[in-house]
């Protein structure tokens, strides 16, 4: 992947920057240069005062399936180095995202994987319409869904997070709004964007005084132990991905074998 090509689009009508995620060949991973363009996007939106919020949404059929590593690996970086940048940039576009002063709209139409689940538990609004599917398979890979859990454990109810933590099992997007973790879900593409226009319709009546005095108050308590719980997630995350049991996870998931400690009788 060379560092000229546009993984994100940016376009700007009606006060609104809608910003698309189009890597599609690898699932909106998020490479080095896709997080690059990304964090670029969200802050130019932020500096441009006829942006009154945010849209990010995606092509084809997954809306992110989290950290690029395979791409860092071919960078030259040795696995731990490719475990630590990737958390650097996650936690980075969460922050990007909750600081912004202007509202930040997620809208998801397809799958939601691993660091997919921090841009959509960072932003204001999460949309999903009727191809969306949610998994935190972590634990089957003999990791955690470390990072992410920062914005997660703030948005989704506990016996959610028990459920869906734990279990890796996917969840639609009518099964994500009850757990806390979207505001809407739809059942067709059509009320996904007509849901959509009503929020960015009810958002352009606000001053952009009154957006950003009323998302830091939304954020306030978030963003008071932001970086203190996000080291914390880190190094529990570079301690999973260096384990015995996680290189078993990962090397089974890649083989598509199962791992040993797989006693499922289905």
């Amino acid at each position: 992947m060379t560092d000229d090509q546009q993984l994100v689009r940016v376009a700007v009508e009606a006060a609104v920057c809608t910003v698309t995620l189009d890597s599609p060949h690898n699932r909106n991973a998020l490479s080095s240069t896709l997080v690059r363009q990304l964090r670029a996007a969200i802050i130019g939106a932020g500096e441009d005062p006829g942006v009154r919020a945010v849209v990010v949404t995606h092509t084809g059929g997954t809306f992110c399936a989290g950290a690029d590593l395979g791409e860092a690996l071919e960078r030259g970086r040795t696995p731990e180095e490719a475990t630590k940048e990737a958390g650097a940039a996650m936690s980075a576009l969460m922050r990007a995202f909750i600081e912004l002063p202007k509202p930040v709209i997620v809208v998801a139409n397809g799958h939601v994987r691993a660091g997919g689940f921090g841009l959509v538990g960072s932003a204001d609004i999460a949309l999903a319409g009727p191809h969306a599917t949610f998994a935190l398979t972590e634990s089957r890979l003999g990791l955690a869904p470390s990072i992410i859990s920062v914005v997660l454990l703030a948005k989704m109810t506990a016996r959610a997070v028990g459920r869906y933590f734990l279990t890796g099992e996917a969840f639609t997007g009518a099964q994500g709004v009850r757990a806390g973790l979207l505001t809407a879900a739809t059942d067709s593409v059509e009320e996904l964007h007509a849901v959509r226009n009503e929020i960015l319709e009810s958002v352009r009546k606000a001053s952009p005084q009154g957006l950003a005095a009323s998302k830091k108050l939304a954020t306030a308590s978030l963003l008071a132990g932001f970086d203190t719980a996000v080291a914390r997630r880190a190094a529990e995350s570079m301690a999973l991905f260096d384990s015995a049991e996680a290189r078993a996870g990962m090397t089974a998931f890649l083989a598509k074998q199962t791992p040993p400690w797989d006693a499922s009788t289905s």
